[in-house]
């Protein structure tokens, strides 16, 4: 059920930006195919770790299953960044109370991985994580991610790895796509993409739109006793949604070396959040969950040997929570509302030599500031929060070229975190702490056994500063602040195999193990009860802490294959198998028990195409049981994604399918349901 229309902030550049969109593809010939051209990516914005950056239209792949192309993206429909994720190894998804997409890296949480968009650090101050629903797919080239080898040319806080959400460029004169789409739910999604370029110079826009009034349940949910209200299945009681984005690229390239971008990206958001079916937890609606960036990057060779390159970045963070005081969302609790007003600004420089024969010797040097704000009405007098750090990092990376076929990479970060600001409305007492500081270290050997075929070994040590929130967050009573946290830290070591089998096919296999240690939790005073705030009749409470207690493991194997089985067939799949262990938990509520990391998880695809203008496309999902608290494990489940795609001419891609064809009952997170059989129908003109 969707709520009266909230009106989101600052509406103005969408409308414009789309009316400009329009225009520029109202006189276009539409062409082939909805993905786009291999050579649309921003190579400004990729990042390389074992080889020489690639030339526009080119992104490698340094480890298994490491990007998401365009064309993947909408060859299985996929919407949103955290559903592009999921298609591979080592991706695990996972969902939130807050009605939030997450996922996990071989075990990892959201939050150890960091979010860029070109290589711009876009995740939140706060907490360090994101919402991943809320980034849609519409105006991407690509995605990286990047698994415990990360290049430090991404910067501090890649402990697990770095998800990289690679924008477009334009290569012809005029270039786009627009299409349209409808589906269960109430569901209407709209996107333009226009590119122009020149040759001395370049543009790229986009907007789109994606917005659904509910999802439906599978027809297997039984409401729970006493809990009707809550949700009595069909539609999914608060699940709708609504995402608007506008992006604006524009470029310089006076030579054939040198480029100087400036983008500019603004997405916003409206959710409900949908309470869980045993009728607990909160009743919120988010009436805006927006984001806003400005960013600038830029490549210049000084000389035959010496490159520069600088990137300047402005981005802000804001949204707000209703808090209603039952599932009838009538009322709002007392005052109502927390409001989240982020911003993080900074930059960094890069100097790249190749003077050394056979070795390219790459220097960093980034700053960050970021700055939180938040009032919050729930109270009587408000509360507000202000909490500002500054992050400053040094890194050097030198690739090797031992032989021809061999090449060795070596990668060494430093660190420095320095609190600025920390003021709380409800906690007068707190004082700055010190500055801390962080070091990681990376190897990586690569064997091109043949042309086809690539060994690789890696390990690193990295690192992940605290953030804001596991610092500061008193979560009204029930935590004791800690200031002093320290970095968390983990090894990781992984080998791997990449290679051709047979023509127009694709192998991979990886053995990874991670261990962390320093691990920030949560430490119960009594790990029987929940944490709790003193109260009158309780004047002592469960008054928790976050600290640097935990020690975990993570091992495990990835595999991969996909290739043209026939000149009609196409076949591919891809199997994660992840043994997570507790070393050391003290005082700690999850036991032995690593949560949401499902031991195996397995894909298979197939597209058969017995014309060339209609091709049927089967996406198939198994996951194993997965533990979501100590007491509680979720069943495994199995879906199967159906989808047909026409070509009635050569311009022209029309398609419809249904996901969880099965109608499968099944949860991330106990409470929560994912949507059962729901279909969809899109319309796609590329030129």
């Amino acid at each position: 059920m969707k709520p009266q229309a909230h009106p989101l902030p600052n509406t103005r550049p969408t409308l414009i930006a789309l009316a400009m969109a329009s225009a520029l593809a109202s006189g276009s010939v539409l062409a082939q195919t909805s993905a786009p051209p291999s050579g649309s990516v921003f190579t400004l914005g990729t990042v390389v770790v074992s080889a020489t950056a690639p030339q526009s239209g080119g992104i490698s792949e340094d480890q298994v299953a490491s990007v998401v192309t365009s064309e993947e993206i909408q060859q299985f429909n996929r919407e949103n960044i955290a559903d592009a994720l999921n298609l591979l190894s080592g991706i695990t998804l996972s969902h939130g109370q807050k009605n939030e997409r997450r996922v996990s890296i071989r075990g990892f949480e959201t939050s150890k991985v960091g979010l860029f968009i070109d290589g711009i650090p876009v995740y939140i101050p706060f907490d360090g994580a994101v919402d991943m629903n809320r980034f849609t797919t519409a105006d991407l080239a690509a995605i990286q991610v990047a698994k415990g080898f990360t290049s430090v040319a991404y910067g501090p806080n890649t402990m697990a790895g770095a998800i990289n959400l690679v924008t477009r460029k334009p290569v012809k004169q005029l270039e786009g796509n627009v299409q349209l789409g409808f589906g269960e739910g109430n569901e209407r999604k709209a996107s333009v993409n226009v590119g122009s370029n020149q040759g001395l110079w370049y543009i790229q826009g986009g907007v789109s739109y994606l917005e659904s009034d509910w999802f439906r349940m599978s027809s297997s949910f039984v409401p729970k006793p006493g809990a009707a209200l809550y949700e009595d299945g069909g539609e999914r009681n608060n699940s709708y949604r609504k995402d608007s984005k506008v992006s604006l690229k524009f470029g310089l390239t006076p030579n054939a070396t040198d480029e100087y971008a400036i983008s500019y990206l603004k997405q916003e958001g409206e959710k409900g959040q949908p309470t869980s079916t045993a009728g607990t937890g909160q009743t919120w609606r988010w009436p805006y969950w927006n984001k806003e960036s400005v960013y600038l990057t830029t490549r210049t060779a000084l000389g035959a040997n010496e490159t520069l390159k600088f990137k300047l970045y402005h981005d802000t963070f804001d949204n707000a929570i209703d808090m209603y005081t039952n599932a009838t969302f009538t009322t709002i609790n007392g005052t109502g509302s927390s409001i989240y007003n982020d911003k993080t600004y900074g930059g960094s420089v890069e100097l790249e030599s190749t003077r050394i024969k056979d070795n390219t010797l790459r220097l960093f040097a980034f700053y960050k500031k970021d700055i939180h704000d938040k009032n919050d009405y729930s109270y009587i007098p408000p509360r507000y929060d202000r909490m500002e750090d500054t992050l400053v990092s040094y890194a050097l990376e030198n690739n090797y070229q031992i032989r021809s076929d061999l090449l060795l990479s070596l990668g060494a970060s430093h660190h420095e975190l320095k609190p600025n600001k920390i003021y709380k409305s409800d906690n007068l007492t707190l004082t700055l702490p010190g500055s801390q500081s962080a070091n990681d270290f990376q190897a990586g050997l690569f064997h091109d056994w043949s042309s086809s075929t690539r060994l690789y070994a890696t390990a690193s040590k990295k690192t992940r500063l605290p953030s804001l929130q596991d610092r500061y967050n008193g979560a009204q009573g029930r935590y004791i602040e800690n200031p002093n946290l320290q970095p968390e830290k983990s090894v990781n070591y992984e080998i791997g195999y990449q290679g051709t089998p047979w023509q127009n096919a694709k192998a991979e296999a990886a053995i990874f193990h991670s261990t962390v240690d320093n691990k920030i939790q949560d430490w119960y005073p009594d790990p029987s009860k929940n944490c709790t705030a003193p109260t009158v009749p309780d004047p002592v409470g469960n008054v928790c802490q976050r600290r640097n207690v935990g020690e975990v493991r993570y091992s495990g194997i990835e595999l991969g294959l996909r290739g043209q089985v026939s000149a009609q067939l196409e076949l591919g799949g891809n199997y994660t198998h992840t043994e997570p262990k507790i070393i050391s938990n003290p005082n700690s509520r999850s036991g032995a028990k690593v949560y949401d990391v499902p031991k195996r998880k397995a894909t298979v695809h197939a597209r058969y195409r017995p014309a060339e203008n209609l091709d049927f496309i089967a996406f198939v999902e198994n996951n194993s049981k997965r533990w979501v608290s100590d007491t509680v494990e979720l069943g495994a489940y199995t879906t199967l994604n159906l989808k047909v795609a026409y070509r009635p001419m050569k311009d022209l891609t029309l398609e419809a399918g249904v996901n969880n064809a099965g109608d499968k009952n099944y949860e991330f997170s106990s409470g929560f349901p994912q949507p059962g059989r729901m279909w969809f129908a899109n319309g796609v003109y590329t030129f």
